[in-house]
């Protein structure tokens, strides 16, 4: 449970920083993500880390995932590109969330 604190607090806290529209994006780019690589009635979460530049990550790659060989690694990949990370730069654990249930 700590774990999805965890997740669902640092993909908003990403979010925070970006603004509303930028959510708005960030929401429909993860739809678009899920529903491309994984099937979009099943939880799942995945960890990932990526460099952190001017506003973007690039770098990514999968450091944990709960449903290996489901597509949410692809997902969370896809949704990385679209991430907003604001002023912050560097190496960054990007923590993702699917809920599943759709």
């Amino acid at each position: 449970m700590k774990n999805l604190i965890k997740i669902g607090g640092g993909v908003a806290l990403c979010l925070a920083f970006a603004g509303s529209a930028a959510a708005a994006d960030f929401q429909e780019s993860m739809a678009k993500c899920l529903v491309k690589h994984a099937n979009t009635r099943e939880a799942a979460v995945v960890m990932l880390e990526c460099n952190a530049a001017a506003g973007k990550l690039s770098g990514c790659k999968v450091l944990e995932d709960s449903k290996a060989g489901k597509g949410f690694d692809k997902a969370a990949l896809c949704v990385a590109d679209a991430l907003p990370m604001g002023s912050k730069t560097g190496t960054v654990k990007v923590p993702m969330r699917f809920p599943g249930g759709a």
